[in-house]
């Protein structure tokens, strides 16, 4: 699928935010210091980034009118489903004001901006508090990216357990995250893919670490906190998702979920 973001008018975007990466408060998630730094840096980081987001397009039923994304980021997933689902809206969820900001600059330069609604709270305190409700539900399919591995394993399972009694009947969600290694030495040669990765980017691995910010905890996320694939399709079949599935796995990403 070919690249969606629209870079016009987003040159001088943030102006305000380029300081000294030591003076920048970052959320956990949003890695760089600065929204304009995350489309072009994630995909030096993360091999396969784009294709990780294809797989879970093409794994969301194609007559979804109502879909849910959690920690919608800089609007890179939104923009891909927006763009192969024309009758589809997306209830875009992110705690981060700048990151739901820059999404919605994006969105709005691709012509979607009345097929998404943006709702700033941090969805570990949706799944954490019966009564909030400000997301809603009903939805036919919830995504997430890169989003859900800053939660403990205890939120984890009540984020699953919430997303399940908000999903219609027949509805699926689909998480693209970082799962934990299950040795030191296959953590090692995920490392040695990144940088082979990087360096086929015309960069290292060493110069994208340079760019990346400083976070502490925020709300209910914090730095990676990883589970295994294991652990994580145990609590999809704890939450009812059935059946759960991995349709998508390279080396230490992995896509995966289930259906209500």
């Amino acid at each position: 699928m070919e690249n969606l973001n629209p870079e016009s008018n987003l040159t001088n975007f943030f102006d305000s935010q380029d300081l000294p990466l030591e003076k920048q408060n970052i959320f956990p998630g949003e890695i760089f210091s600065h929204p304009m730094n995350f489309d072009t840096g994630i995909r030096h980081l993360l091999p396969r980034y784009d294709e990780m987001l294809d797989v879970i397009v093409r794994c969301v039923p194609k007559n979804c009118d109502r879909i849910l994304e959690l920690g919608c980021g800089t609007g890179e997933l939104s923009l891909k489903l927006l763009h192969k689902y024309p009758n589809a809206h997306i209830v875009g969820v992110d705690y981060s004001p700048r990151m739901l900001e820059f999404a919605k600059t994006k969105i709005d330069a691709a012509g979607y901006i009345n097929r998404w609604t943006e709702v700033e709270v941090d969805f570990g305190e949706w799944a954490n508090n019966a009564d909030l409700s400000p997301i809603g539900d009903g939805f036919n399919a919830c995504v997430s990216s890169l989003a859900i591995h800053h939660l403990n394993d205890s939120i984890k399972l009540k984020l699953f357990q919430k997303i399940n009694k908000s999903l219609n009947y027949g509805g699926c969600f689909w998480n693209a995250d970082p799962v934990l290694p299950a040795t030191t030495e296959l953590a090692e040669v995920f490392k040695e893919i990144q940088q082979e990765w990087a360096i086929s980017q015309g960069t290292t691995l060493a110069e994208v670490l340079a760019k990346m910010g400083t976070s502490s905890t925020h709300g209910y996320s914090n730095q990676e906190q990883l589970a295994s694939l294991s652990a994580h399709l145990e609590m999809l079949t704890t939450a009812n998702f059935i059946p759960v599935a991995v349709p998508w796995k390279y080396y230490k990403l992995a896509i995966f979920g289930g259906f209500v």
